[in-house]
């Protein structure tokens, strides 16, 4: 198809063949009421060098990471990218791919989401991954739907209240439609109340949904949480993770979680001013049929050459619609490929030294903050690489201040919770030099 303007010949011809004199007798069952009457009030066309400048002051308007430094979190995290990573994905077979309907054209298109998978695998632990959802909250919410379908029975969820708050009100508005409840469950000094969460056990639980590292930063007792499988029943353990964290510590397939899910953006995925992201989703075996969106296959074909299938298909677009397992459409394999390329490109050793220099130098960044007047970290837990900062005026105004010269101090926590409006959740990066650190650091205390 060429991307061409329809000439006034093009539009008298279609119009005859569909036997209309006029375009506006394409419109005539609109009743008249309900019309504007009038042209769009909508600028005049530009031409090409009048839109580019148009479109430059438009994102001069944006503050980019290339001005600042970063020590924005809360789910997206300004990782560094390798240059190989956007040049795989500049690839034309690649950049310009869709979902493989045709699988057996597709090949390089399913092995590359057949290998993020089989690194999903082995980051997490679990047994089977797909092929990527929309982000780290939808993946969670869909998780919770799966484990309504392997339950079959019970109607009410349990999630932490240190899940990320827009994670929560994503799986709330999923299981609105369901007619199912979500109890929270208390967070103490940043961290799942277990105690309170073993009481809101019941029979009536598909689901307990923690994070690890949480919304806070701060590692969850997971081994605490996963003793509770004796009360659990068949609820599932869904578990919420930093990617680059289970370089570090231990996956949670090792500690007895049903499904885990995770937002995919710090694996060679750029912040981007909020997106695309890429949600991941792995489950144990057992679980496989339930699972949503897409599962790839390795096999050989009948002269003995591998070759890559598409194993499960239980999206709404590849099956009848009301026996799809999610109506998750949109193809996310472009970041799920620059997942893939990242991690092959560090490996086991690299990742675990992204990790460690990561916790060092968010460590190091703590350590510095709290020995400041009026500040102090609001939670006495251990934590990976983003932690709460207990500030001595409204996090909002200080975050305010440090922008302008050119430091993005963190998240204000007030904008989830007017409680904690006096707390910045800082996060850092391997990105963040000493230097930057300590810029960050000069700039709090001269804000306090």
């Amino acid at each position: 198809m060429r991307y061409l303007p329809n000439t006034d010949a093009d539009r008298k011809e279609m119009l005859a063949a569909i036997g209309v004199d006029s375009v506006d007798d394409l419109f005539a069952t609109i009743p008249e009421k309900v019309r504007l009457g009038r042209p769009l009030e909508l600028p005049g066309a530009l031409s090409e060098m009048e839109l580019v400048g148009h479109m430059r002051r438009l994102a001069a308007e944006n503050v980019s990471l290339d001005e600042c430094v970063s020590f924005l979190g809360a789910g997206v995290y300004d990782h560094y990218i390798p240059a190989a990573v956007d040049h795989m994905l500049t690839r034309g077979e690649f950049y310009t791919a869709y979902t493989p309907y045709q699988p057996e054209v597709s090949q390089g298109t399913l092995q590359a989401i057949f290998e993020f998978q089989t690194l999903v695998t082995q980051l997490t632990g679990m047994d089977v991954a797909n092929a990527s959802m929309y982000d780290g909250s939808t993946a969670m919410a869909e998780a919770a739907l799966m484990a309504g379908r392997v339950k079959r029975k019970g109607e009410r969820v349990l999630i932490s209240e240190a899940v990320h708050p827009e994670y929560r009100t994503v799986v709330g508005t999923y299981i609105h439609s369901l007619g199912w409840t979500m109890d929270v469950v208390p967070a103490v000094d940043g961290a799942t109340d277990v105690s309170a969460l073993r009481e809101a056990l019941d029979d009536d639980v598909v689901a307990v949904l923690v994070q690890n590292p949480n919304f806070f930063g701060v590692v969850e007792s997971m081994e605490e949480l996963a003793d509770l499988s004796g009360d659990m029943g068949k609820a599932q353990l869904i578990v919420a993770c930093d990617p680059i964290s289970l370089a570090v510590l231990k996956p949670p397939g090792q500690y007895g979680a049903d499904i885990v899910v995770g937002e995919g953006q710090p694996l060679g995925n750029p912040m981007s001013y909020g997106g695309p992201y890429l949600g991941f989703f792995a489950s144990t075996q057992k679980n496989i049929r339930a699972m949503p969106g897409r599962v790839i296959g390795q096999t050989t074909d009948v002269d003995g050459t591998r070759g890559y299938v598409m194993t499960l298909q239980t999206r709404e677009q590849h099956i009848r619609r009301e026996r799809a397992t999610s109506n998750i459409c949109t193809n996310e394999a472009l970041n799920a490929l620059a997942a893939t390329v990242y991690l092959s490109l560090m490996g086991q050793e690299g990742l675990r030294e992204v990790a460690e220099h990561t916790t060092q130098k968010a460590h190091y960044a703590a350590r510095a903050i709290a020995d400041l007047d009026g500040y102090g970290l609001r939670f006495d837990r251990p934590f990976f690489k983003e932690f709460a900062v207990q500030c001595p005026r409204p996090a909002r105004e200080i975050v305010a201040a440090l922008l302008e010269d050119g430091i993005m101090a963190g998240v204000d926590l007030g904008r989830f919770d007017d409680s904690l409006e006096d707390v910045l959740l800082v996060a850092v990066t391997e990105k963040r030099s000493k230097e930057e650190i300590d810029r960050l650091v000069a700039g709090l205390e001269g804000s306090a």
